[in-house]
């Protein structure tokens, strides 16, 4: 079974990455994953706040999570219309 190492923001290339003891590593695109789930600038904060501060719970949530769900559940945004 994979143990993992370490888990970081790389901001050379965006991604959140993840090393494992096999020598294995995941490296997840954050702007691939706020195109595809963002909806608006509030839960682009919320993807940003959390890959800068808080990458291992980021790569949690966008592995097994729902991030839809998630940023529905978090962020609060009322339209003008």
């Amino acid at each position: 079974m994979k143990t993992l190492i370490s888990c970081a923001y790389n901001m050379d290339n965006c991604c959140v990455e993840l090393k494992f003891t096999d020598g294995s590593m995941i490296a997840i695109d954050t702007i691939a994953v706020e195109n595809e789930v963002a909806d608006n600038m509030y839960e682009r904060s919320e993807l940003d706040y959390l890959i800068y501060n808080a990458p291992l719970e980021y790569a949690d949530l966008i592995l097994n999570g729902d991030p839809e769900t998630y940023l529905r559940t978090v962020t609060a945004y009322n339209s003008l219309d």
